[in-house]
């Protein structure tokens, strides 16, 4: 049974799915609905256009769907959406997108820990970690299975690539390609992945092809443009190096060297 404290507010116009938990002064504004299984802690804010998945967990006190600080924006009616099993401890804020994409999304499996913020127009893959007080500017896309470090700032329009992992304390100012981690100031490669991508169960044939890929793009002093063009003469075209030259190719802020 769904079960909402008495001293919540959720207004007539919000849906709610079966076996639903509203916590003590929580407020569900109108428009906004609730998936299947989900709980909403106390004090929590789910402001209009904001749809949260199945199983999804809300914190104390976090904030979603609330108006993004973008002075450009114009009240038009834009969304927040996110996906099933979902965490989202005290204190984060997600806001709600600009006319620009309409959609802030986290997907599935994600877990965004306390204090940190997805800004508008924000989209975050499936299974993506964001650790404590982890400020991302709008307009950021995160690819699957993306860790971020606590304290970590990303510069607006930066794209990080799947399975990769930053360290903590950090700015992300530019693209960070799949796979990999990024450490250092100013971020920088740092090696693969490797742990996080065997517990994935990347082929050893696949690792062994990925790490010459960023050989050539890292280690051999060669532009960016002619790293790509080495990669794709000189490369079996397995997905994964397939995937990482569709990243490398669709970087507008340019990757971290």
């Amino acid at each position: 049974m769904t079960k909402i404290h008495p001293t919540a507010l959720v207004d007539a116009e919000a849906q709610l799915g079966q076996d639903v938990q509203i916590g003590p002064y929580a407020i569900i504004e109108k428009k906004v609905q609730i998936g299947d299984g989900s709980t909403v802690g106390p004090h929590a804010v789910l402001a209009q256009g904001t749809t949260i998945g199945k199983n999804c967990k809300i914190s104390p006190g976090a904030v979603l769907g609330t108006v993004p600080q973008d002075l450009k924006f114009n009240d038009e009616e834009t969304f927040v959406v996110i996906g099933d099993n979902t965490t989202i401890r005290e204190y984060a804020t997600v806001n709600r997108a600009t006319d620009y994409s309409y959609y802030t999304r986290v997907g599935n499996d994600c877990l965004l820990m306390a204090y940190s913020h997805v800004a508008h127009d924000c989209k975050l893959g499936d299974h993506v970690v964001i650790a404590n007080s982890v400020n991302m500017a709008g307009h950021v896309v995160i690819g699957d299975y993306v860790g971020v470090g606590g304290l970590t700032a990303i510069h607006q329009f930066v794209h990080i690539g799947a399975h990769s992992f930053i360290g903590g304390g950090l700015r992300v100012s530019k693209d960070v390609p799949p796979f990999i981690l990024a450490m250092g100031e100013p971020l920088k490669y740092g090696g693969l992945n490797v742990i996080g991508l065997k517990r994935r169960g990347f082929s050893d044939e696949a690792l062994k092809e990925i790490k010459r890929a960023f050989n050539v793009l890292y280690r051999q002093k060669l532009t960016f443009k002619e790293a790509i063009s080495e990669i794709e003469e000189n490369f079996q075209p397995l997905p994964e190096i397939l995937t990482l030259l569709e990243f490398l190719k669709g970087s507008e802020r340019g990757v971290i060297r």
